[in-house]
């Protein structure tokens, strides 16, 4: 009689990811860059939202007129979500810079599931410290000017705009880190998307370059955080980072998913 062949016991897609997840905290949080990140990301944040205040208390809130301190940590999180940025795109590209990507696929072949924990947890790190840091800059602004208020409504709209922001841009990050598989590249092409180009395209007397600037992802963080420009509803605004983040997403999971580790 022949002895029966069992099947080895598959892992569900579901501990596969929960294992590669912690795979991927435990290498965010252990890496000297990401708290330089983190700290970088705190000073601008905070400290932005604390010369805004200082600025605020010389106007006019008032307590017939009060103003909400929302406005410090949006303004903290235009500038300092770069320090943030910087880390979503590390998590995905050091890997390539090491050489380590190789026994990465090879621990976790399945690499749907590893795409999904890549993508999934810089993201939610960037954006859960970056509306931390921004309430933190809120409730500094009160400290320094207490004409300020702070409403519960206000502040939740606030840190929800400010969390979409910090989704769009991480995913953004992630997906260009994925399909660039540089870090100086990576960081080259965020930071012209996010905050240069935006800037300088309207700084010229160029009808189509303004409108051309209209539809960078940076200008959709403007809108979303100060309401500026005024062409751009919020709606629209939220629609031009979520396009972005999807293609920025789509394109760097065709490269890992379909190409080699080179």
């Amino acid at each position: 009689m022949s002895a029966a062949v069992l099947a080895p016991p598959t892992t569900g897609t579901g501990t596969v990811f929960l294992r590669a997840a912690g795979a991927e905290w435990v290498r965010l949080r252990t890496v000297r860059t990401t708290w330089a990140c983190l700290l970088a990301a705190a000073v601008v944040i905070v400290g932005l939202g604390a010369i805004a205040a200082a600025d605020e208390a010389e106007g006019t809130a008032t307590a017939s007129n009060p103003v909400v301190s929302t406005f410090a940590g949006e303004y903290g999180v235009l500038l300092g979500q770069f320090g943030l940025l910087v880390l979503a795109l590390l998590a995905v590209t050091q890997e390539y810079a090491s050489g380590s990507i190789g026994p990465t696929l090879q621990w976790t072949p399945r690499r749907g599931v590893l795409l999904a924990a890549r993508v999934v947890v810089p993201t939610v790190a960037v954006t859960v410290i970056g509306v931390l840091l921004a309430l933190v800059a809120d409730l500094v602004a009160l400290l320094i000017d207490p004409e300020l208020t702070l409403p519960l409504g206000d502040a939740v709209a606030g840190l929800a705009r400010i969390a979409a922001v910090l989704v769009a841009g991480s995913l953004l990050a992630v997906g260009v880190g994925l399909l660039l598989r540089s870090t100086a590249a990576g960081l080259a092409t965020v930071f012209l998307l996010q905050l240069v180009l935006p800037f300088l395209m309207q700084s010229f007397n160029v009808g189509w370059l303004a409108d051309l600037a209209e539809w960078l992802p940076g200008t959709g963080a403007v809108r979303t955080l100060l309401g500026e420009p005024d062409s751009l509803s919020l709606g629209g605004a939220l629609a031009l980072l979520a396009c972005w983040s999807v293609a920025a997403v789509a394109a760097g999971s065709w490269r890992l998913l379909r190409r080699d580790a080179g």
